[in-house]
């Protein structure tokens, strides 16, 4: 526990965390942990080290930085990427691939060679949808984050509930492909954290932005399907298209299922 943190309670119920994921592929599918262990000023670990570079993306593993997702496979622009289902050991440095229609594949995903056969293996899966010859790509100290600074990314579950009941849909909560999913805490109650810091299990976290959604979220992860225009829809019934809150990571620690969030006072 951070010493002298003042914590922001009143009237809230007891907030944990119900689930941690990490994408270790931009755009593939969530692997579910028991625990992390956070580092300052990092990610998720193993939380989208890779990528496939679109042909035409001026992507530098030599000299990495941030670019925006378009550049990448992803759910906004390529819904058929959720029909992939991926696998990373990073004890083996092995990555597994598997999806309809196609056979499977197991690589070294370190090795040039293992980098070529995920790209022309995911190259073949979007067919026309690949612009020119894809890279899949890594870069040390480099996370393909959709935003430029790195961090965790939260969702309260009570503000999917909340969705969920003023479309009258329900909405499986792996669509806003979080790190963290909590609850505990009233609906839409997480963008006040904005500007504030939390205590997540052992780690501290600083919110610095509500999640602005994109049409990945329209696409369901389990079909691939583009079946819902959430964005449009929490305009429509919110007068906003947020959902959840991004956080940078300011003093490491372990977090776990089960472990409890507070929201501390500013200042």
């Amino acid at each position: 526990m951070v010493a002298g943190a003042r914590r922001f309670q009143e009237g809230m119920a007891a907030m944990r965390i119900e689930r941690i994921y990490r994408f270790p592929v931009k755009g593939l599918s969530p692997e579910s942990l028991a625990e992390a262990v956070l580092e300052p000023g990092g990610t998720l670990p193993q939380d989208r080290r890779f990528a496939l570079a679109q042909g035409d993306a001026p992507f530098d593993p030599a000299a990495p930085r941030f670019l925006p997702k378009q550049n990448f496979g992803c759910l906004m622009a390529n819904a058929r990427l959720a029909r992939v289902r991926s696998a990373f050991d990073p004890v083996r440095g092995v990555l597994r691939l598997a999806a309809p229609g196609q056979d499977p594949l197991e690589t070294e995903i370190g090795t040039p060679a293992g980098k070529a056969a995920a790209a022309a293996w995911l190259a073949r899966f979007l067919g026309p949808e690949a612009r020119g010859e894809p890279r899949f790509v890594e870069a040390a100290g480099h996370a393909f984050t959709d935003q430029a600074r790195k961090g965790v990314s939260l969702v309260n579950l009570a503000s999917v509930a909340a969705l969920e009941h003023a479309i009258g849909t329900p909405l499986d909560p792996m669509r806003f492909r979080a790190n963290i999913y909590f609850d505990g805490l009233p609906a839409w109650a997480e963008f006040d954290w904005v500007g504030r810091d939390i205590l997540a299990g052992g780690a501290r976290l600083s919110v610095f932005k509500r999640t602005v959604r994109c049409p990945a979220t329209e696409v369901d992860p389990l079909t691939g399907e583009r079946d819902i225009p959430l964005p449009a829809r929490l305009r429509e019934q919110f007068g906003h298209a947020d959902l959840g809150v991004h956080a940078s990571v300011t003093e490491g620690g372990r977090i776990a299922v089960g472990d409890a969030i507070e929201a501390l006072l500013p200042g």
